[in-house]
């Protein structure tokens, strides 16, 4: 047998292999992150604590019998997960590991083995997506006849070519993002909140000079503009200034109240515009105020102790340091920065236009 030939008989009847299962070795190789996961799943069926130990050692005796390839043993997973029983879980699944033949054969007879689940009806959403160049993806879970609506308006009097592009510029219009073709009164007026827009002092000459074509400044909805734009749109009586120390970084101090002021918000939102925790991507404009020592355990409401968080991370962060779990967010030299539950320091690249950056190269 080759070593071709050997390599496949183990991805054709892998149950063997699966008890050496090592994901850090598959991760050290280079293999996606998610087909290391769907095995993992796999291996902690077969070889992890169940209660169900005799239909476990049933499955895997099926298993090499019929030669599972692991496909068809993440195939299989999938069909059982939305089963919450246990017992009714190692049922289904011995029954889909007896039927013999390659994974179209499995996937056929699936059905006629595995009843249909009643899922519920999902719960009406929106969510926003990361930017990618200058354009951002944004998904909605509609009630359906709220869906019906807007397509029924935006799909009104569509021209020769794609469609997609016409009706997004028609919900823009009804949004009021974009001028109506009748100037109607619009649904809705453009966002209020006014983003803050972080300017080192050296590129502020460069754009007054009139060479900001090339300058990129960071805006704390997180969003970028050019400078030539900032010039254009943005001069005059709507320039924000903050001062920065380069050490403790926005200087502003209030510690008698529980809650930031406005001032202390926007400072916070120019130091760090968009939530510190590794790769999140919600901007500081939408984030709430932390205190990174927790008010209940004598943290003050300091610039030196704030830090703006998406909702999500502001609940799982580790308030108590000698307890990590998720992670916890620091001040690190005038800069909110996360320290992974290993304790490394670990910054957030998605926006790199805070003013601590910027001023200060860090």
């Amino acid at each position: 047998m080759t070593s071709f030939a050997a390599s496949v008989a183990g991805l054709i009847n892998p149950i063997e292999l699966l008890a050496s299962f090592d994901a850090q070795e598959l991760i050290s190789l280079g293999c996606k992150p998610g087909l290391i996961r769907e095995w993992s799943k796999v291996y902690k069926v077969y070889y992890g604590k169940t209660k169900f130990t005799r239909k476990q050692a049933n499955a895997i005796k099926v298993a090499r019998s019929t030669q599972k390839s692991m496909d068809q043993l993440v195939y299989i997973e999938s069909r059982v997960a939305p089963f919450t029983d246990p017992k009714e879980k190692w049922d289904l699944r011995l029954a889909l590991l007896s039927i013999p033949g390659n994974y179209d054969t499995l996937k056929r007879r699936s059905k006629d083995i595995v009843p249909e689940v009643d899922k519920p009806a999902p719960e009406p959403t929106v969510r926003y997506g990361r930017s990618n160049k200058k354009r951002r993806p944004v998904t909605i879970m509609a009630l359906e006849e709220d869906a019906a609506a807007i397509e029924f308006a935006t799909r009104q009097n569509l021209t020769d070519g794609p469609a997609g592009p016409q009706m997004y510029e028609k919900l823009m219009a009804i949004l009021g993002l974009r001028p109506s073709e009748d100037d109607t009164p619009s649904g809705i007026a453009p966002a209020v909140p006014r983003p803050l827009v972080l300017i080192p002092l050296d590129e502020h000459i460069t754009i007054m000079k009139g060479d900001g074509d090339d300058v990129i400044l960071g805006l704390t909805d997180g969003t970028t503009m050019t400078g030539a734009d900032f010039l254009a749109q943005n001069f005059g009586d709507v320039l924000e200034v903050a001062m920065f120390h380069p050490q403790e970084g926005p200087v502003n101090l209030y510690d008698t109240q529980r809650f930031a002021n406005q001032k202390q918000r926007d400072l916070a939102r120019a130091t760090m515009p968009t939530c510190p925790v590794p790769d999140c991507r919600h901007a500081a404009d939408n984030c709430e105020v932390h205190h990174i020592t927790a008010w209940s355990k004598g943290g003050l409401t300091n610039m030196n102790n704030l830090a703006m968080l998406c909702r999500y991370h502001n609940r799982t962060n580790d308030d108590d340091p000698s307890k990590p779990h998720h992670g916890r967010v620091e001040n690190i030299r005038g800069t909110p920065m996360w320290r992974s539950p290993n304790g490394y320091l670990i910054p957030n690249t998605v926006h790199p236009f805070g003013a601590m950056t910027l001023l200060y190269g860090r």
